[in-house]
């Protein structure tokens, strides 16, 4: 499974050159993974509820080619692994079918205290049945 999400660019995203600032790209991941999870069928704010957090571990993201103000771009977000003490997703920034970035998230799943968890298992069950519905063999 992939998700789409469009976004506008906006001026205070962009630097003096008019170009998107680097760290705007990891904003755009977080607003993919939360499209990923609500189009897979839960928000991430109903894994809060029931005490997971998932905590960023590690981020990357390799910038390719510049996004500009106003242009439309769009994040495409998928499941990248599964486990009981982690989840990794994966995404690629795109206009036009130009690829501009690519990155990946690691989560640490945690509790509301911080403290290192495992997912339960329906949560497992239901996050990793996105590894089940690639149809792009991402």
């Amino acid at each position: 499974m992939e998700s789409i999400t469009p976004i506008r660019v906006r001026y205070a995203e962009t630097d003096a050159m008019g170009i998107v600032h680097h760290a705007v790209y990891p904003i755009w991941m977080e607003l993919g993974r939360s499209d990923f999870l609500r189009q897979l069928g839960q928000s991430y704010a109903e894994w809060e509820a029931q005490g997971v957090r998932m905590s960023v571990g590690e981020i990357q993201v390799k910038y390719r080619a510049p996004a500009r103000y106003d242009e439309l771009v769009e994040v495409r977000t998928w499941l990248a692994e599964a486990g009981r003490r982690k989840v990794t997703f994966a995404y690629e920034i795109i206009r036009d079918g130009v690829r501009l970035a690519e990155g990946k998230t690691v989560h640490l799943v945690t509790g509301p205290d911080g403290r290192s968890r495992v997912i339960p298992d329906h949560l497992l069950e239901f996050i990793a049945s996105a590894l089940d519905l690639g149809e792009t063999g991402k």
